[in-house]
């Protein structure tokens, strides 16, 4: 696997619901934060959406955005208006699409849950709002994955509602791919590193093989760099030095493996550690906690569970 789809599985990351959002005449709707991981597009019409502390961006068909942790906004075509209550709009035991006045503007959106103990790996390292404007030559790629989404959504057809969850996962990697070629190899963190070809490929490496004793030195020549300059690029594109990164997977597989039962032995020979106690310290460096302190402490507290999940696909959309 390549280190996104690595970083994906970690985080069990799923569509919760998409939804579709008709509106006409003059309106503004508020909506509150939510820690998760959201995207919407315009489809048809254009409207202004307002975070705190920024100016109001113009939204225009064709264009998309994706908000993570995503903090509260207005969405409006009136920004005279006092904002209504978005969330209101939906009936979420029996429709995908909500109505307000009309039809002039659409908007398609869906949220996405994921294991929570490991979410700033991807939250952390994106801004709260990315905007992916129609016109950029990166969106373009989108289209044809909205346009069947767009369809699957108002449709009747048996599965309608596995195809909308797959396309929406898809939709987001687009999405993210999409945020990456506009802004450049250091402009999203290891994610954005994963576009530069020999970046990438430490990373890769680094993800395939997470047992093995790297060294700065081997992941240079690997990617046919000299030491020095390896270094300094790896740290400017990703934000820490290689050997950091990979001790701070390690330990993210690790917090996975306990979260799921597995002995402390086992996870320390497989993710490279000659023993337990050099697993132990190393832990306890980066969680702070032994790891048989550790999961009992954050169980519960980290975690989506059943019900969790339930009411977060309940109330996921441009307006959770």
């Amino acid at each position: 696997m390549d280190s996104l789809t690595d970083v994906f599985t970690l985080l069990d990351i799923r569509s919760a619901r998409c939804t579709r959002f008709e509106a006409g005449g003059a309106w503004a709707l508020r909506f509150p934060a939510k820690p998760a991981l959201k995207f919407a597009t315009i489809l048809r019409g254009e409207c202004w959406i307002t975070l705190p502390g920024t100016a109001p961006h113009r939204l225009a068909a064709g264009d998309t955005f994706l908000l993570a942790n995503a903090p509260p906004y207005i969405l409006a075509n009136d920004q005279e208006m006092t904002p209504g209550d978005g969330i209101a709009l939906f009936d979420w035991d029996h429709a995908d699409t909500a109505h307000h006045g009309g039809a002039e503007t659409v908007l398609l959106a869906g949220s996405f849950v994921f294991e929570l103990t490991h979410a700033r790996l991807l939250l952390d390292v994106l801004p709260p709002f990315m905007l992916i404007p129609a016109a950029e030559k990166a969106s373009a790629v989108l289209r044809g994955t909205l346009e069947i989404l767009d369809r699957e959504i108002r449709s009747t057809q048996m599965g309608a509602s596995l195809v909308t969850h797959r396309l929406a996962e898809v939709l987001l990697v687009q999405a993210l791919r999409a945020y990456v070629a506009m802004q450049g190899d250091n402009g999203a963190g290891w994610i954005g590193a994963l576009a530069d070809p020999q970046m990438g490929i430490a990373l890769n490496l680094m993800h395939g093989e997470v047992a093995h004793r790297w060294t700065v030195e081997a992941l240079a020549s690997a990617v046919g760099m000299s030491r020095s300059a390896f270094a300094l690029r790896f740290k400017n594109s990703v934000g820490v030095p290689p050997l950091e990164y990979l001790l701070r997977w390690r330990m993210q597989l690790a917090r996975d493996a306990l979260r799921r039962g597995e002995a402390v032995a086992s996870i320390a020979a497989r993710i490279g550690y000659a023993s337990e106690s050099a697993f132990g310290n190393a832990f306890k460096r980066v969680c702070g906690k032994a790891p048989k302190r550790y999961w009992p402490a954050a169980a519960g507290q980290t975690v989506v569970s059943p019900s969790q999940r339930h009411q977060v696909a309940a109330s996921s959309s441009i307006t959770a």
